[in-house]
């Protein structure tokens, strides 16, 4: 199934605690993604690195991400996907982060799964299927 990436798995293969390229090579027949708050999440990191030769390597490893794969914008369909996702959840009382929310509205929008490590965020999302990588 056709998935967006969350940050915590990216930042696991940076930190090498997940054969990113191994887990790609296994899925390389379906549309793998990150959302363009992902896209921001690493490079904040990368601006946030404290020795040059953390922030080399981050930025590095983020550029290459970004080179190969594809970052879906925030538009108007997300827009509005998004603003019902946060209404639903807020007259429920649920409150998850403004950025995951943001990546599962992008997920559901494209009719992708995320993936991730988070088992406390995403599947609070009413219709967003959560894989665990």
């Amino acid at each position: 199934m056709a998935a967006i990436v969350d940050s915590s798995i990216l930042i696991a293969a940076e930190r090498g605690r997940l054969a990113l390229d191994a887990l790609l090579a296994e899925h390389s027949e379906e549309p793998i993604a990150i959302a363009a708050i992902t896209a921001s999440e690493l490079l904040h990191g990368v601006h946030r690195a404290t020795k040059p030769t953390q922030r080399s390597r981050r930025e590095a490893f983020v550029e290459h991400l970004l080179a190969e794969l594809p970052v879906v914008p925030f538009d108007l369909v997300i827009a509005r996907i998004h603003a019902s996702l946060w209404a639903q959840l807020a007259a429920k009382g649920v409150s998850i982060g403004a950025h995951d929310l943001l990546i599962g509205a992008s997920a559901i929008a494209l009719g992708y799964d995320v993936a991730t490590h988070d088992r406390r965020s995403f599947p609070k999302i009413p219709g967003l299927k959560v894989v665990q990588w």
